[in-house]
């Protein structure tokens, strides 16, 4: 990879590499740490120094190459690929150059929820990413998704980082209510928060028409009475993280907002309401994440009808074209492959999928394939853990239903990856797998890590080919 002064890459495997870079100046190689190696004097002849993938280096080559430094994504169409043990970025960049035509990639992106259970920082995370692109020699423009941030301190860690798309998450505030809300819950709303009153809001929807392209959206008074009692209290969370963001931020960043995981979908009129809402309180936002219709599941198909999803998706798309316009988020959007072409079409484009633990069960499919025993341990321990890990994550796998490893041939290890019960264990069993209990790198994480090592092109070749599923219906046509 070239920049203006230097030529980044990497050598070695595993923990053995190291970062390389070369330049005719040798005043260009003073901004990373590592050895340089005598240069002889005959003309032509650059200057190479071999260093660490140290967080300094990847910095000092982010600065280097600016193709390498994260940077708001706009309205691209757009997908984020996970990566929780920083070994994946070599595979996307395959996917996405074989089968991404137009799809902007976040290469960076991980939930602060994964990286505290696996012991990661944001600032790994978005190392691994920059190294990941040096190494596979990519070029493009990166965007980096600080994920399902909860707190102001959340947003800090991430800023500080370098994280240029906030996902905000406000799904704790979402308060679903059993029946119709009363006139006290609606008093019961932070008003001062929302800088608005009761009577304020009825006047404000009493009139508001939002032609959504196939229909025109109107809010009822039964409606807005749902809205404000499930929403209230997120609109005004989201705006307070939104203005901390703004105010800390001193480098360019956009703003993703989420809803996604919640119990109940994200009906129109609800949308209109939220996006009203924060706009009316200053928020500029470039992708909305609501609940949609049918199940999305971590890991496993989209369930549930496909006609009415798409129907609501354009719905929800001609709310964003009118008030944004902004993207439609499609959020644990692993393995969803019957739905990726109707979403294309129902938003136009403006859409950003976001796949988590896909890249993770690739990597078990590897050691399943190459190192069997390692791969059983892992399925042992994610078993343990899944009445623990399973609370944090939308995932229905029953214990009962998956087979027993050791009553599985070696050979036959890989096809249990393509069983739903079973990637789900495996998906939200990795904390459990990965860490120990005094948070360290567990033997198991050691030893995968290994086997990806040895196997890299291995790796690299199934996440190209597994994730080109999930983009090839996003990708423009020639």
């Amino acid at each position: 990879m070239t920049s203006v002064n230097v030529e980044l890459g990497i050598t070695g495997h595993g923990t053995r590499r190291r970062l390389t870079v070369e330049a005719f100046d040798a005043r260009a190689l003073a901004a990373f740490e590592g050895t340089v190696e005598d240069a002889a004097e005959a003309a032509g002849e650059r200057y190479r120094l071999t260093g660490p993938l140290s967080a300094h280096n990847a910095a000092a080559a982010r600065d280097a190459n600016l193709s390498l430094r994260p940077r708001p994504i706009g309205l691209r169409t757009s997908a984020g690929t996970g990566d929780r043990l920083g070994l994946a970025t070599p595979g996307h960049v395959a996917a996405f150059r074989a089968y991404g035509q137009g799809v902007q990639p976040i290469f960076a992106q991980q939930s602060i929820r994964e990286m505290d259970r696996l012991g990661r920082s944001p600032q790994q995370v978005l190392d691994d990413a920059t190294f990941g692109c040096i190494q596979a020699g990519w070029h493009g423009a990166v965007g980096a998704d600080a994920d399902h941030l909860k707190t102001t301190a959340d947003i800090d860690r991430c800023l500080e980082a370098g994280f240029t798309l906030f996902t905000i998450d406000v799904g704790d505030f979402v308060t679903a209510h059993a029946g119709t809300p009363t006139e006290r819950d609606l008093a019961g709303l932070p008003w001062e928060q929302l800088e608005d009153s009761l009577p304020a809001a009825r006047r404000r929807y009493a009139e508001l028409r939002v032609d959504a392209g196939t229909c025109e959206i109107a809010v009822s008074d039964a409606d807005l009475a749902h809205a404000m009692a499930k929403y209230g209290r997120a609109v005004a969370e989201g705006a307070a993280m939104y203005r901390h963001l703004m105010d800390r931020a001193r480098h360019e960043v956009e703003v993703e907002i989420a809803v996604d995981e919640t119990d109940e979908p994200t009906t129109a009129a609800e949308h209109l309401y939220i996006a009203t809402e924060l706009a009316r309180l200053g928020v500029h936002w470039v992708s909305f994440a609501p609940r949609h219709l049918g199940t999305f599941e971590k890991g496993v198909e989209f369930a549930g009808d496909r006609d009415a999803l798409f129907a609501s998706i354009r719905t929800h798309a001609g709310i964003a074209a009118a008030l944004g316009p902004y993207k439609i988020g499609m959020h644990s959007g692993s393995d969803k492959f019957s739905i990726y072409a109707g979403v294309m079409e129902a938003t136009g484009g403006l859409v950003h999928l976001k796949t988590s633990g896909t890249s993770y069960l690739v990597a078990l499919g590897v050691a399943a394939r190459f190192d069997p025993a390692l791969f059983r341990r892992i399925y042992a321990a994610s078993v343990s853990a899944y009445r623990a890990a399973r609370a944090s994550y939308y995932v229905s796998a029953d214990l009962k239903s998956v087979p027993d490893p050791t009553s599985v041939a070696d050979k036959d290890l890989p096809s249990l990856l393509d069983t739903p019960a079973t990637r789900q264990i495996l998906h939200v069993g990795y904390g459990a797998a990965l860490r120990t209990a005094a948070g360290a790198a567990s033997p198991i994480d050691v030893a995968l890590r290994e086997v990806l090592t040895e196997y890299d092109d291995a790796y690299s070749q199934a996440l190209a080919d597994y994730l080109g599923r999930h983009l090839s219906p996003f990708a423009s046509r020639p």
